[in-house]
C-alpha cells in the first residue's frame, strides 16, 4: 500500500476509517478535486480528517484520494494527524467509488477488526457520529449507518406523474461513516456482482445484517455550491458562538475540529439560522402578527393566518437546524394548514429540531413595515412567540421611509434570525 510514512506506520489498530476522497467534484464547479475544495479557509479533507484524530481510541485512517494529487493529499494528512500521522496511509483511488473502497480496505493493516467507510464531501460530521458507529458496529456484531428521520413528503412518481405517497414513518435518510466487520465487508466486496449506492448495500446484498444510529444534521454531504454555502455558515456560526463563550480568538475551527461540533463543548455546538416572510395586506382578513391579534387593522394574505413574524420565525428555526424551510415541510396549499395561525407553524418547527436533538436557544425578529404598529405591543409579543419557542424572543419594528411594498403599504415583511445548540 502507499503509505505516508511506510517506516513508522503502526500495525495495532483494532479500529480504522477509510475517507474516501476520490470524487471529482464536477457538480460544485470549482475545477477543483473535491476533497481539496476550501470550506471557510480549510480544505474539505482536513475537516473530515480531524475528528478522527480526538477519538477516545487509536484508529489507522486510510486517505483514497485521485492518483494525480496524492503527495498533495500526503501534505493534508501529515498537518491534520500530527504526531498520530504513523496511524495514516494515503492510496490511489479506482476507476468508480466501488474500486475506491476497495483500495482502502486492501491499505489496512492486520490488526484492525473493526473498518468505518467515510465520504470526505461529509466534512463536518462530529467525532461524536464515528463513535457511535464503532459503538454500535461492536454491540451488535453487524453493519451500522447514521441516519435522519425523512421529513418532507415523499411521493412515487412514474415519468412525470406522481402516483402514490408513501409512507414517510418507515423511512430514513442514510449518512456517512458506515460501520462494519472489516472481514465480512471485504468479502462482501470481493463477492459483489452489481452496483450500490453505499457500503451498507453492498454489505446486505452479501447477506450481512445492518442496523441504524442516529445520524447528525451537520454531517451532509457537500455537493453543489449551495451546500458549500451551507457549510461555512455552519463553520462561521460554530466559531462565533464559541467567540461569544469566551473561547480565546482563533481557538475554534468549527465542526470537524477537537473544539468543534461533537465535541465536549456544547458552546461549540451551535448553530444559526436566517427566515423571511412577507404577505400582502388583505383587509377582508383579521389580522395577526407575532401571535397576537390587531384588531382593526388590515390582515394578511395567505393560506394559512399570514402571520409574517410567525413563520419568519419558523423558517429561522429549520434553517438552523439544516430542517428546510416552511413551505417543504408544512406545504403552501395543504388543506391540513388552511387557516392555521403561526404558532402551529412555529411548534412544528421546535418539534423537528427536538427530533435531531436540537433546541432552540434564542431568536430575533425585526418587523419591517408601516403598520401595524408594534411599539406599544413589543413585551407582549416576545413573551407570545417566547413561550411557543421555548427560549427568549426579541422583536424589533422598523419602516423603510416610504419606500418598496412595504413603505407603498401593500404588505408587511419580517426577518428573523435563530439561534440553536445541541440538546
Amino acid at each position: 500500500m502507499t503509505q505516508h510514512a511506510t517506516t513508522t506506520a503502526r500495525t495495532d489498530a483494532v479500529r480504522a476509517v477509510v475517507v474516501v476522497a476520490a470524487g471529482s467534484g464536477t457538480r460544485l464547479g470549482l475545477g477543483t478535486a473535491k476533497a481539496f475544495v476550501p470550506v471557510a479557509g480549510r480544505v474539505m479533507l482536513a475537516r473530515a480528517l480531524e475528528p478522527l484524530f480526538t477519538l477516545a481510541e487509536p484508529v489507522f485512517v486510510v486517505v483514497v484520494a485521485p492518483d494525480a494529487l496524492l503527495e498533495q493529499c500526503r501534505d493534508v494528512v501529515a498537518a491534520t494527524a500530527g504526531v498520530a500521522v504513523g496511524y495514516t496511509a494515503v492510496v490511489a483511488g479506482g476507476d468508480d467509488r466501488h474500486a475506491s473502497v476497495q483500495a482502502g480496505l486492501a491499505a489496512l493493516p492486520p490488526s484492525v477488526e473493526t473498518v468505518l467507510v467515510h465520504d470526505a464531501a461529509r466534512c463536518l460530521t462530529p467525532a461524536s457520529q464515528f463513535q457511535a458507529v464503532f459503538d454500535a458496529v461492536q454491540q451488535h456484531g453487524c453493519g451500522i449507518v447514521p441516519a435522519l428521520p425523512v421529513t418532507d413528503t415523499v411521493k412515487r412518481v412514474e415519468d412525470d406523474v406522481v402516483v402514490e405517497t408513501v409512507d414517510r414513518s418507515s423511512l430514513v435518510g442514510v449518512q456517512t461513516p458506515q460501520g462494519f466487520p472489516l472481514s465480512e465487508l471485504r468479502a462482501a466486496y470481493a463477492t459483489s456482482t452489481q452496483s450500490e449506492t453505499d457500503d451498507a448495500g453492498v454489505f446486505q446484498a452479501s447477506g450481512g445484517t445492518v442496523r441504524f444510529v442516529a445520524g447528525d444534521a451537520d454531517a451532509f454531504k457537500i455537493t453543489t455550491a449551495w451546500d458549500l454555502r451551507r457549510a461555512e455558515a455552519v463553520v462561521a456560526g460554530s466559531a462565533g458562538a464559541s467567540s461569544v463563550a469566551g473561547s480565546p480568538s482563533g481557538s475554534s475551527s468549527g465542526p470537524g475540529s477537537s473544539s468543534g461540533s461533537g465535541s465536549s463543548s456544547a458552546a461549540a455546538d451551535v448553530r444559526v439560522g436566517l427566515g423571511m416572510d412577507v404577505h400582502a395586506f388583505d383587509a377582508a382578513a383579521p389580522c395577526r402578527v407575532g401571535l397576537l391579534d390587531f384588531p382593526g387593522e388590515p390582515g394578511l394574505a395567505g393560506h394559512s393566518d399570514g402571520d409574517a413574524v410567525a413563520h419568519a420565525v419558523c423558517d429561522a428555526l429549520l434553517s438552523a437546524g439544516g430542517l428546510g424551510d416552511i413551505g417543504s415541510r408544512f406545504g403552501t396549499s395543504d388543506p391540513a394548514y388552511a387557516g392555521a395561525t403561526g404558532d402551529v407553524f412555529v411548534r412544528g418547527a421546535v418539534q423537528a429540531l427536538a427530533s435531531v436533538g436540537l433546541r432552540p436557544e434564542r431568536v430575533t425578529v425585526q418587523v419591517i413595515g408601516n403598520r401595524p404598529r408594534i411599539g406599544a405591543r413589543r413585551d407582549e409579543m416576545q413573551d407570545a412567540l417566547a413561550a411557543v419557542v421555548g427560549a427568549p424572543v426579541a422583536v424589533s419594528g422598523t419602516t423603510t421611509d416610504g419606500l418598496g411594498f412595504a413603505g407603498r403599504g401593500e404588505g408587511l415583511a419580517a426577518i428573523a434570525t435563530a439561534v440553536v445548540h445541541r440538546a
